[in-house]
């Protein structure tokens, strides 16, 4: 018998190849984010956070319209005077100013604020700033201002892609 005969290593250990495995695990945990596109999802939570705030404005200008009984006169909010159409905010960047979306030149680092007139009233139509000129019918929230005094205005919000 040959007592010099040591058995060699021929591969890993099982703990070896369990720490391996995990160190892998962890740095593919920390690289992910860096390399999956959220922006997309953020600017779609953004402007669904913008049709909110045009909404609660709308809103409360409104019962602020409904209790001094005048549907015309203009309401302060957040600082803002609001002209009112039919007791409901007009659809310009004041709207969008005192909802906190941009400035009274409908200026802003993230949205993109558009007044215009559509055939069915004037509109406020806000787009999130990053995104593709192709995707912005896709990725927006239009306000359409009421034309009688028995109806709300319009929000829609159409977030198809926002990438």
């Amino acid at each position: 018998m040959n007592k010099n005969f040591q058995a060699k290593q021929g591969g890993f250990t099982l703990i070896e190849l369990i720490v391996v495995i995990v160190i892998l695990g962890i740095l593919a945990a920390t690289a992910l984010p860096k390399f999956a596109d959220l922006g997309g999802d953020a600017r779609a939570a953004a402007l669904k956070a913008a049709q909110g705030s045009i909404s609660s404005v709308s809103a409360m200008a409104h019962a602020k319209a409904l209790v001094t009984a005048d549907n015309t006169k203009d309401v302060t909010m957040e600082g803002v005077a609001v002209t009112m159409v039919n007791g409901y905010p007009k659809a310009s960047n004041l709207l969008a100013q005192a909802a906190g979306l941009g400035d009274s030149a409908g200026k802003s680092a993230d949205y993109e604020i558009i007044v215009g007139t559509a055939t069915s009233g004037n509109t406020l139509t806000i787009h999130p700033v990053k995104i593709a000129s192709a995707n912005k019918d896709k990725c927006k929230v239009v306000y359409t201002e009421t034309t009688s005094t028995t109806a709300a205005p319009t929000i829609v919000a159409t977030i198809e892609n926002c990438n």
